[in-house]
């Protein structure tokens, strides 16, 4: 089998030339037809004898075509196959990207929650370590219960405050409202 490239060239070479001769067979079967000759007893007809020589060479031509015709579109369904194999692969290629991208991200956001929660606790334990200092200043009020006391009011102050600078960076970035919620739901605060 001829390759595609082959079988186009082929086909546009012998195009002309085959309409031609179809062209030319009809106009010869029209033009004797025309002339309107009758037979004479005991000798074939001058269409017969004509139509005899050019006919075989027509169909010849005309099966000719077909083939080709045949081949060109065997060539296009086969391209085709080829081309949906090849869309099919990309397109797993394209899916497995995707999943590794996903896996990626979803790993980058715990990062960033495990890093915001580590935040919280070192941000709590300066915050909590100045106001035992300040307790300390003060005459009168007890160092360790005034420590002690603050720390779940100093933790959940600076988780507020994460939780709000978050959403409002997520906001201002014009990020995916679906982004919003994961955050929120698995960081905890």
């Amino acid at each position: 089998m001829p390759a595609g490239a082959d079988l186009a060239r082929l086909a546009a070479e012998t195009r002309y030339w085959m309409s031609a001769t179809r062209a030319y067979a009809q106009l010869s079967s029209d033009r004797l037809h025309g002339l309107g000759i009758g037979a004479v007893k005991g000798y074939q007809t001058l269409a017969d004898f004509t139509e005899r020589r050019p006919t075989p060479a027509v169909r010849t031509c005309e099966s000719f075509s077909a083939r080709l015709e045949d081949l060109s579109q065997r060539v296009a369904w086969t391209s085709e196959v080829l081309r949906t194999r090849i869309d099919i692969a990309l397109a797993k290629q394209n899916r497995d990207l995707l999943g590794s991208m996903d896996r990626r991200t979803d790993l980058q956001l715990r990062l960033q929650q495990t890093v915001e929660g580590l935040s919280v606790v070192a941000i709590s334990y300066y915050l909590v370590g100045l106001v035992g200092y300040l307790a300390g200043g003060i005459p009168g009020l007890h160092h360790d219960t005034a420590t002690a006391v603050a720390v779940p009011v100093v933790i959940l102050g600076v988780a507020l405050a994460t939780r709000w600078l978050r959403r409002k960076i997520v906001h201002q970035s014009g990020a995916d409202e679906a982004v919003a919620p994961v955050n929120r739901s698995s960081s905890g605060f």
